[in-house]
């Protein structure tokens, strides 16, 4: 077999990944290893990549925000936050994830690769915080610095105040433009591990529920949510 081929979803022992300096196949191949594989493999010992995950997210967390604070000293903590919440968004990390080509390589159960996992964004985000994960525990910080960065960059670099869809933002103008009160946003399902929580939110415009919106954070939620109902009022010259 030729170093480097996929066989079920996985990488075999040879090359690493392009774009993923990862050595230990095994870690590579625990890391494309979701919950659903592992839990249809019990008796083999197979390990899913919650810890990778885990691992990775603070990982990423503490890269971005680093790079956030080097690179604008001159912007308040609320707008690195929201400069970082953009970097590190399900879409965002999504996309890196399908860049990577992590989709196709991923060990999923039966039930899961039915029901379309390897194009689930949430699934998709998770995986490459695995990936992350794993480059920290195998090559230390700087390596995995160096591969957060590369493979963010595009977002880091273009990242300013204003130059992002603040659609929160923009829904309360718009409705206030109106005559109508603020929006106000409520939480209605909360899902997932401590490490890896899903949310659902959705606004409310003079107690008239106008959007929802899901995302791996409340503020990530909040924002999808403004979005549809931006679009929604819109639409019908509301509210």
């Amino acid at each position: 077999m030729p170093a480097g081929a996929i066989t079920g979803g996985v990488v075999e022992a040879g090359e690493m990944l392009t774009g993923i300096p990862i050595k230990d196949q095994g870690l590579l191949r625990q890391a494309l290893t979701h919950t659903s594989y592992s839990n249809e493999h019990r008796d083999a010992g197979v390990k899913a990549n919650e810890r990778l995950e885990f691992l990775g997210d603070a990982v990423l967390g503490l890269v971005v925000s680093d790079y956030l604070y080097q690179h604008y000293p001159h912007l308040a903590e609320g707008q690195l936050t929201e400069l970082r919440a953009r970097a590190v968004c399900e879409s965002s990390l999504a996309r890196q994830a399908r860049q990577l080509g992590l989709g196709s390589m991923l060990r999923l159960g039966k039930g899961e690769e039915a029901a379309g996992g390897r194009n689930r964004p949430s699934l998709l985000a998770d995986a490459f915080e695995a990936v992350v994960g794993a480059v920290y525990f195998e090559g230390g910080f700087q390596t995995a610095r160096d591969f957060i960065v590369r493979q963010l960059g595009n977002i880091l670099q273009g990242n300013r105040p204003g130059t992002g869809s603040n659609f929160k933002s923009a829904l309360q103008e718009y409705v206030q433009g109106k005559g109508g009160n603020a929006p106000v946003y409520r939480t209605v399902k909360e899902s997932g591990p401590d490490h890896a929580r899903h949310y659902v939110v959705a606004v409310e415009v003079d107690g008239r529920e106008v959007g929802r919106g899901s995302g791996r954070r409340k503020q990530e939620a909040e924002q999808a949510a403004a979005r549809q109902a931006l679009e929604r009022l819109r639409r019908s010259k509301g509210p």
